[in-house]
């Protein structure tokens, strides 16, 4: 009886695995991904089964497919949503925001202030003021909250706003903040405050989803204002944690018409997490006199393109001039990386900002494995001295510039929920200039020799590395 039960399970496994193959040919980003699944699905299927339902999923099906069945409650907002924002539509922008505009599937708006906050004291200090003037509703996003010191702030004050009478939503991912404790939760849900996980493996189906993130980090404060960036809440963010040190991040506070881009994409996530649909205010408001125009770019595995990516490569074949970028992870892809060699060689000033000291060791070890090719085509490489570099920023030339939650990896680009918001505006990117400017000037810059005289031993690391770029 044993050795029959053993039998059955062998011949399931092994049909599992031919299925499973087949989902790999069908559904795989690349050729190569395809082979390679499909050939350690069928000679390995004790292994590569549950690796690939794990890893090998290429899109977020329950995402997608809860998209199809809300579409006919949410749209119909949306539509209302969208005829007021009419006024505010910026008609007159060029070709390259064009193509911004429909890859975010949201319109460039006029009438915005964009405030860059530099570090986490000014970035913090400027989302508590946020919180503490809220009259009516808080929308809070994070991918990493701490139970610390700056985590208790941040729930001290939506528990004080619940307190007044705002409507508060939490909305958490539940790898990112897989430390924090359910007690932290209890009292905030106990003073008033709607909180939710992400809920990425959520029904039966999509169990097995935990490679998908939601690494967004918004906040939106009455509809009228909206924050967004490279923080997370904890007191590493602030640079009190010794082990990183100094935090180098960027933020950004809006006003206007893009703060409505902002709540829409928190607005699709907790409806999936919750499967509430939430009342807001959708009424654009413009307080600003020097305005800005500004579209924003929510990214992720449910999209029917890889949209971080090709806005990537659209800002990296759309540069003339410059092209500054700042990553704590880069590891792009193929085609991001012909993208930068072929900018440097028709002349643009392309500059990559790393940090010196690694934070994931196999994303840090991956780089030196395609950098050389990007030095010799004339990529400038340089590595952040002061602490760790975490800001996600992309400058280019003189004309725009992009702040948001997106690496340079392939984890940022096809498994992770993104948000950008993309300021075509001389004066914003003059402002990003002259902040990166200051932190190139706290850089050293990094040589095609210091990588090639590495010794074997590290460049076979670096290699063996990037093969697990797909999943980093």
């Amino acid at each position: 009886m044993t050795s029959w039960l053993l039998g059955l399970l062998i011949l399931l496994t092994h049909v599992l695995g031919a299925l499973s193959a087949v989902q790999a040919l069908l559904s795989a980003r690349t050729s190569q991904g395809a082979i390679a699944w499909i050939i350690s699905l069928v000679a390995m299927p004790y292994l590569a089964v549950p690796a690939f339902w794990v890893f090998g999923r290429p899109r977020f099906y329950g995402y997608v497919s809860a998209r199809g069945e809300r579409d006919t409650v949410l749209r119909r907002v949306l539509a209302r949503y969208r005829d007021r924002m009419a006024p505010y539509l910026a008609h007159a922008g060029p070709a390259d925001v064009r193509a911004v505009e429909k890859l975010a599937m949201m319109p460039l708006t006029s009438g915005n202030r964009a405030e860059l906050l530099v570090d986490g004291r000014a970035t913090f200090d400027s989302l508590f003021a946020g919180i503490d003037a809220a009259e009516d509703y808080i929308l809070v996003q994070f991918f990493i909250i701490r139970d610390d010191a700056l985590g208790r702030r941040l729930r001290d004050g939506l528990e004080a706003a619940a307190a007044r009478g705002v409507w508060v939503r939490l909305l958490y991912d539940e790898i990112g903040c897989h430390a924090l404790p359910e007690g932290y939760l209890r009292t905030l849900r106990d003073a008033g405050v709607a909180v939710s996980a992400f809920h990425s493996s959520r029904g039966l189906r999509h169990r097995f989803q935990l490679n998908f993130r939601n690494h967004r980090k918004i906040l939106v404060v009455d509809g009228r204002e909206g924050w967004v960036g490279g923080h997370n809440v904890g007191v590493e963010y602030l640079g009190d944690d010794p082990r990183h040190g100094h935090w180098r991040d960027t933020h950004l506070k809006l006003t206007g018409p893009s703060v409505l881009g902002l709540q829409e994409a928190f607005w699709e996530d907790w409806h999936w997490a919750t499967g509430e649909v939430i009342r807001l205010d959708w009424s654009p408001v413009v307080t600003c006199e020097t305005c800005q125009n500004v579209v924003i770019v929510p990214s992720g595995p449910a999209d029917p393109l890889e949209t971080a990516s090709l806005l990537v490569q659209h800002v990296i074949h759309s540069a003339r001039e410059r092209l500054w970028i700042t990553s704590p992870y880069f590891v792009p892809d193929r085609s991001v990386q012909d993208a930068l060699r072929l900018a440097a060689m028709r002349g643009v000033d392309v500059r990559i900002m790393m940090p010196e000291r690694p934070d994931h060791l196999l994303v840090f070890l991956s780089a030196f494995s395609f950098l050389p090719d990007m030095l010799r085509a004339g990529v400038k490489v340089y590595r952040y001295q002061p602490g760790f570099l975490h800001q996600k920023v992309i400058l280019i030339d003189d004309e725009a510039a992009c702040v948001g939650t997106v690496n340079l990896d392939n984890r940022s680009f096809r498994l992770n929920f993104e948000i950008t918001a993309f300021v075509p505006d001389r004066r914003f990117a003059g402002e990003v200039r002259v902040m990166l400017e200051r932190d190139f000037g706290a850089c050293r810059r990094v040589t095609l020799e210091e990588i090639t005289r590495r010794p074997l031993w590290r460049k076979l690391m670096s290699r063996a590395a990037y093969l697990f770029a797909p999943v980093q």
